[in-house]
């Protein structure tokens, strides 16, 4: 079952806003940037060890980002050789500022962004990452 860490905080409404953070997976190829500088340091992993990865941009008040995280972090068990990152654009607002729509897959490989997926849709993300894995 997937049970994910919340943080509450308030929405730009006056709402209620849960910050999602992602939990291990045994393989340990999934984290969450906890901030601007984290998701900097990311991106630097990404480009020095030219590992293959799949950032998920987010908002903890988005519908549809919400229905494919439990899905976003069972793929990154079928697919081992890719790093997984969530990103929730609130929690990284300077390096996520150019972002329009929420969620956001940019998939990178040798240290480069060469795809980019707007939305959900379970079996979009599973066909993308099969592609890049």
């Amino acid at each position: 079952m997937f049970r994910e860490k919340e943080k509450v905080k308030m929405g730009e409404g006056g709402e209620k806003a849960v910050s999602r953070k992602l939990p291990v997976n045994k393989q340990a190829n999934i984290m969450t940037a906890t901030g601007d500088e984290n998701l900097e340091d990311i991106f630097h992993t990404i480009r020095t060890t030219k590992t293959p990865a799949v950032i998920n941009y987010g908002v903890s008040w988005c519908r549809v980002c919400n229905q494919i995280l439990p899905t976003f972090w069972e793929l990154s068990k079928k697919f081992p050789k890719l790093s997984f990152v969530y990103a929730d654009i609130d929690e990284c607002p300077e390096t996520t500022q150019n972002l329009r729509y929420t969620p956001t897959f940019q998939f990178y490989r040798d240290g480069e962004r060469v795809d980019e997926m707007f939305g959900g849709g379970d079996e979009r993300l599973h066909d993308r990452l099969w592609l890049h894995s």
